[in-house]
């Protein structure tokens, strides 16, 4: 018995329990077995079933809830402008500007009006040649066949693609009242 027991204990030792059939016995000569191989199993814990069926009908009713009222979304706070940067008390005091900053800027719109009419008049300048050379070139090609003319002046509509931008950025109009009026502060605030 003593040799069957060793090799039981060898057999548990090295990981191998699956390929094994153990009978345990309770005799004192099984005295070398582990002790793990000789306790008796614990027993389950008796759960009681009007406590499980409480605890179904808790989940039952946490999940109707749910379903009810759908969840509220937390705002992000990135994109809300907090109110104490609204305060309309908070109002920053412009230094006025000395007399050389003032001239030096005006100075400086003078030459960009300047700039951006000789911009304009050369675009106007290079439009205006396009159009005499084209009024020209239509003129030839009438006197060479009036086909090729009429087939000329029919407009395209696919050739060009309409592309329009609008100003992207306008000056604010002095003493303007925004007809909305005042702001009512109606913020959720969550607490988590």
């Amino acid at each position: 018995m003593k040799t069957l027991s060793i090799n039981i204990y060898r057999f548990l030792v090295s990981g191998n329990v699956d390929r094994c059939y153990i009978f345990v016995c309770s005799c004192y000569k099984c005295a070398p077995f582990p002790p793990f191989i000789r306790a008796e199993p614990k027993k389950k814990k008796k759960v009681d079933p009007k406590r499980e069926i409480a605890i179904r009908d808790r989940m039952k009713k946490k999940i109707k809830k749910l379903e009810k009222a759908p969840q509220e979304l937390i705002p992000i706070e990135d994109f809300i402008t907090p109110f104490r940067f609204m305060d309309e008390t908070r109002v920053r005091d412009i230094s006025p500007l000395s007399f050389e900053e003032s001239e030096r800027r005006a100075l400086l719109l003078k030459k960009w009006t300047v700039y951006k009419q000789a911009q304009n008049k050369a675009e106007m300048k290079a439009a205006k040649a396009l159009m005499e050379a084209q009024e020209e070139a239509l003129k030839e090609l009438r006197l060479e066949s009036e086909e090729l003319y009429q087939a000329a002046i029919q407009r395209d509509e696919g050739l060009f693609p309409f592309e329009r931008q609008e100003p992207t950025h306008t000056p604010p109009v002095s003493k303007y009242e925004a007809p909305e009026g005042r702001c009512h502060d109606i913020t959720k605030v969550y607490t988590h």
